[in-house]
């Protein structure tokens, strides 16, 4: 859970930061020293981008699962707490109708 929050925090701040342009900038370099051509570096930077957004959108989708299931635990959790103190609170309505019958009763003799 921590793992996935974490990740989707860090790629969250990668995608702000590793755009398309700032990919193209480094690898201009490579470009300027014959490493690559503008084409490859092109596509590379395409490729980091579109790496990028998705793990940003896979973290996401993993965060609120997570989310969505503890949500529904802790729902369950509540549900089970209230229906038990219905119960109760039946059983002790019951109990102090009983006890007013018995006082009637018991009063009017």
């Amino acid at each position: 859970m921590i793992d996935a929050i974490k990740k989707t925090m860090l790629a969250g701040v990668g995608a702000a930061l590793i755009t398309k342009d700032k990919v193209e900038e480094a690898l201009s370099e490579w470009v300027q020293r014959g490493k690559v051509t503008a084409e490859e570096a092109k596509a590379m930077a395409s490729k980091v981008a579109e790496e990028g957004r998705t793990e940003f959108e896979k973290s996401s989708r993993q965060v609120q699962e997570a989310v969505k299931e503890l949500m529904e635990k802790a729902g369950v959790g509540q549900k089970d707490r209230i229906e038990a103190l219905e119960k109760r609170l039946l059983a002790l309505e019951i109990e102090v109708a009983n006890l007013n019958t018995h006082l009637r009763t018991t009063q009017t003799k």
